[in-house]
């Protein structure tokens, strides 16, 4: 059998904001568990991944980038042939409005969203929508700072953000309506029996405190294999293989995706995790190779 050698390209740490030794981590163990299937797996960091112009000798490469230079550059090596995991198309797809519009798009259970220019004036918008407790998104990218994702109360405080926005030089936002009920967070691995959820605020499970808005979990219940499957679906229509994000469990049990991330931490699953991502991307590279 031929030898199997990956590029493996690590985040920046600006892009892993409040986490960064927690990607790292995750990124090292699967990276580890491909060596003891007998990969060869070289590790580069972002920043030297774009110092090359996205030059590479691996025809396989393992990625958790998240700059839009490095975007970019993967895609443009999809193109040429190279398998990427995950996709730079799937990363990109991952950013607010178009994670937002391809979730909708696809029928995807998800919160009521209006998606405007920064510079628009929305309370009407809101008025009509019947918005009122809402949070809004920088809708070009992913987060990288606590004020990228911001909860309101009323028009005139989302007014007043999304203008903040504006002077920061982010020219789209999506806004979307606040569900009342139990946060959850999940990791996944689409395709495989790999599925992780927990309540974030009852672990002390946290990125930017955002998790306090809803609260203490009352232990909502919900269908469990509807919510993984959900999420696979999610994940194939936005292309990513790796995966992991939030929800809302309503007072009904109707359960809404409110955020879905290419490769996050696996913070609080990581050990038991790394093996199942490894594997997949072997079946990957195995399935890839038939085709």
């Amino acid at each position: 059998m031929a030898e199997i050698i990956i590029a493996g390209i690590m985040r920046a740490g600006a892009y892993s904001p409040n986490h960064i030794g927690n990607d790292a981590a995750i990124f090292n163990e699967t990276a580890n568990q491909l060596r003891k299937r007998g990969c060869i797996v070289n590790t580069y960091s972002e920043e030297q991944f774009n110092a090359t112009g996205g030059k590479l000798d691996e025809g396989i490469i393992l990625s958790m980038c998240r700059e839009h230079q490095s975007i970019k550059n993967l895609q443009r090596l999809e193109d040429e042939g190279r398998l990427v995991i995950n996709s730079g198309y799937g990363i990109e797809n991952c950013t607010r409005e178009r994670m937002t519009r391809i979730l909708l798009g696809n029928g995807i259970p998800y919160p009521e969203s209006i998606i405007v220019n920064t510079n628009e004036v929305i309370k009407p918008m809101l008025e009509k929508a019947g918005f009122k407790n809402c949070w809004i998104k920088r809708g070009d990218f992913h987060a990288m700072h606590k004020e990228d994702v911001s909860y309101v109360r009323h028009a005139e405080e989302a007014q007043e953000v999304l203008q903040e926005y504006f002077l920061r030089g982010i020219k789209r936002a999506v806004i979307n309506i606040h569900l009342v009920g139990d946060l959850v967070k999940f990791y996944g691995v689409k395709d495989t029996n790999y599925f992780f959820w927990f309540y974030p605020f009852d672990e002390g499970h946290s990125k930017y405190g955002h998790e306090a808005i809803n609260g203490r979990s009352q232990g909502l219940p919900f269908d469990e294999q509807g919510l993984k499957d959900m999420c696979n679906r999610a994940a194939q229509e936005l292309n990513v293989e790796i995966y992991g994000g939030d929800c809302i469990v309503g007072r009904d049990g109707d359960v809404k995706i409110i955020d879905f991330n290419d490769w996050p931490s696996f913070a609080p699953c990581r050990n038991e995790a790394a093996p199942h991502i490894a594997k997949h991307i072997l079946q990957i590279i195995k399935n890839n190779k038939k085709g």
